[in-house]
């Protein structure tokens, strides 16, 4: 069983930290993009304001209504400004996070791995064990079959009945012999 990551609490906090950068710059995004539209439209109203007065209240009409779009474009504008700059702020702060996130999750694929490491060795010391211990079992097993070494004496000492190699017959005495 291998140690859970000791990091693990610190890494989920920098993954919800990471998760609220990401959060603000799509915040800071719609902003920026909900500025852009509203200077689209502001301009395209500009563009269809009627270009020929039939009077001098028309043209002053006229007149205000650009002066007033012109003013609301330069306003829009600095929003713009200032929505583009949160947005550059949201960015760099998302891409901090992030990268504090990785660094801990490269340490925590290294536990993995590391734990991985010491799971197999452990279950191969194990194998290694068992094979160990059958292996002198099935030897040993052998050996009582056998009974016998290489020059017919038994594990006792004595020698094996039936040697005919030592001159022993079945009795257990040696040939020529009598009792």
């Amino acid at each position: 069983m291998s140690r859970p990551f000791s990091l693990a609490g610190l890494l989920r906090l920098r993954h919800l930290e990471q998760d609220q950068a990401a959060g603000d710059l799509a915040a800071a995004n719609a902003r920026l993009r909900a500025t852009a539209t509203r200077i689209d439209e502001t301009r395209a109203a500009l563009e269809h304001l009627p270009l020929n007065p039939t009077g001098a209240d028309t043209l002053y009409a006229i007149a205000a209504a650009r002066a007033s779009s012109r003013s609301m474009l330069a306003e829009l504008a600095a929003l713009d400004g200032v929505a583009q700059q949160a947005a550059a702020v949201a960015r760099a702060d998302f891409e901090a996070k992030k990268a504090a996130s990785a660094s801990l999750e490269k340490l925590e694929g290294r536990h993995g791995a590391s734990a991985a490491a010491e799971d197999l060795h452990a279950q191969q010391t194990v194998i290694d064990e068992i094979a160990s211990t059958g292996w002198h079992r099935r030897q040993g097993e052998q050996r009582a079959q056998a009974g016998t070494t290489a020059n017919g004496i038994t594990a006792s000492g004595k020698p094996a009945s039936g040697n005919t190699a030592l001159g022993n017959t079945a009795s257990g005495h040696a040939a020529g012999e009598r009792t």
